[in-house]
């Protein structure tokens, strides 16, 4: 959304920024790790980590600031008004339910994907399946959980539900037209190699990641689109290979994938 430049709050953009800062990568930042990161000055991103620290948003101890539990109200308030997991929570379980596998849904939010809705119950059986349900909770994979868009089944997916000059011009900002972030051996890391896999994903209409993110996890996506054709978001399945080679995944999970996208497709 573009606004004009006088309804722009420049200040909140830079606080916004600063909070932004905080990841996985860096859990704890002082003052002058949050301006290398917000792109602003020292002195202003210290004036913005005291504020976001005196209004609670922040824990502070010798300089450093972390996230406190009240960043969670964000999070919260949305997945309990967005119609988006809702919907799908009772389609995802049913699937977990019928094939002891884990399922997710996920949007793209820039250069990452966030994991919206999950499955619930996966290996309730307490046998192997709660063995691989368990291991791919290990990685991760919990609701909220921002993962990068190159590397996984989803933001590739979703990449390519994008019109080709809406990719195009994220490629330009997010790849600058050399190469992507290495996570692991198997990583596309190469601009053009990138370029064709989104583009098999668009032809295909599924994406399969091996091994992309994180080595042993293999997924699975399909684009949920709405009744106008675009995609709101991209439905896929985690598995480790002791549980299901990707082979298999792909030839018993896939249809599975494709029958729910389509069920769903009139609800949005």
């Amino acid at each position: 959304m573009s606004i004009a430049k006088a309804d722009f709050i420049e200040g909140m953009a830079k606080g916004m920024a600063v909070l932004e800062s905080f990841d996985t990568e860096r859990q704890r930042l002082n003052a002058t790790l949050a301006a290398q990161r917000a792109g602003i000055t020292r002195a202003a991103a210290r004036r913005h980590l005291l504020t976001l620290a005196h209004l609670g948003y922040l824990d502070t101890e010798d300089g450093y600031y972390w996230l406190s539990p009240k960043v969670l109200r964000f999070s919260g308030s949305y997945l309990a008004s967005s119609r988006l997991p809702r919907v799908l929570q009772p389609t995802l379980n049913r699937l977990a339910a019928q094939t002891q596998q884990s399922f997710s849904a996920v949007v793209l939010d820039a250069d990452q994907v966030v994991i919206v809705a999950r499955s619930v119950g996966s290996g309730v059986d307490g046998g192997q399946a709660a063995t691989s349900a368990a291991r791919v909770l290990a990685y991760g994979l919990h609701l909220g959980a921002r993962l990068p868009a190159h590397a996984t089944s989803t933001g590739q997916m979703l990449l390519a539900c994008q019109s080709r000059a809406a990719f195009t011009a994220w490629m330009k900002v997010w790849a600058k037209g050399r190469t992507l972030p290495r996570l692991t051996a198997h990583t596309l890391t190469d601009a053009k190699a990138f370029r064709a896999r989104v583009a098999q994903a668009r032809a295909q209409d599924y994406c399969v990641a091996s091994q992309e993110h994180e080595l042993g996890v293999f997924a699975l996506a399909v684009p949920l689109r709405n009744m106008q054709g675009g995609a709101v978001a991209a439905l896929n399945v985690v598995t480790t290979p002791e549980w299901l080679e990707p082979e298999v995944m792909q030839r018993d999970l896939l249809p599975l994938l494709l029958d729910a996208a389509r069920e769903l497709r009139s609800l949005f």
